[in-house]
């Protein structure tokens, strides 16, 4: 294979370089693209603050503690079934219910209800929490996370998007209206 006359070697290797470095750039300039556009672009179906149903409230029997799943709002297509999540749902009477984390305090392994004892385990470190998912022994220093729940049309919500934590940001205000750290 011979080259035309009018381009050279060094002209060829000269395009070549050219084409190969726009390859690149493209490469590494689409991500950096999407990642400026994605607020723009981003559409989600729902919200990590919308109720989640758990199911009627008929399915949760006074005086007993049921595992209830329900998947996680803000989900990737790739996240499978890693975007389900459960949590431990105790009615107390008829409209009264306490809906649990299945995390533990300590660290977030799954916690376990022992009917028999009427105790939430942790497998872990031995966390161990009473049926109204306060602390009885092991390291956790406090109880069971809740969400908040609410009752239309006889069904059980939750928000669930809405994780879990210990702290409410309102208990950063310092009295003059300041955060401790500011």
């Amino acid at each position: 294979m011979t080259l035309p006359e009018t381009l050279s070697r060094r002209a060829m290797l000269m395009k070549l370089g050219l084409l190969f470095n726009g390859v690149v750039a493209l490469a590494l300039a689409l991500p950096i693209l999407r990642y400026l556009l994605s607020p723009i672009l981003r559409t989600r179906k729902t919200s990590y603050t919308d109720w989640l149903a758990l199911g009627t409230v008929d399915q949760y029997p006074a005086g007993q503690t049921r595992l209830a799943t329900f998947r996680n709002p803000d989900v990737s297509l790739w996240d499978g079934k890693t975007a389900d999540s459960s949590c431990w749902v105790r009615r107390i009477n008829d409209n009264t219910f306490q809906v649990f984390a299945i995390n533990c305090a300590h660290l977030g392994c799954p916690v376990r209800w022992f009917p028999q004892s009427g105790l939430f385990m942790c497998p872990c470190h031995g966390g161990v929490y009473y049926e109204d998912g306060s602390r009885a022994s092991g390291p956790p220093e406090r109880g069971l996370f809740e969400y908040p729940y609410k009752i239309e049309d006889g069904k059980l919500f939750i928000k669930g998007g809405e994780l879990p934590t210990p702290g409410n940001p309102t208990a950063l205000v310092n009295i003059d209206g300041k955060l401790p750290c500011a």
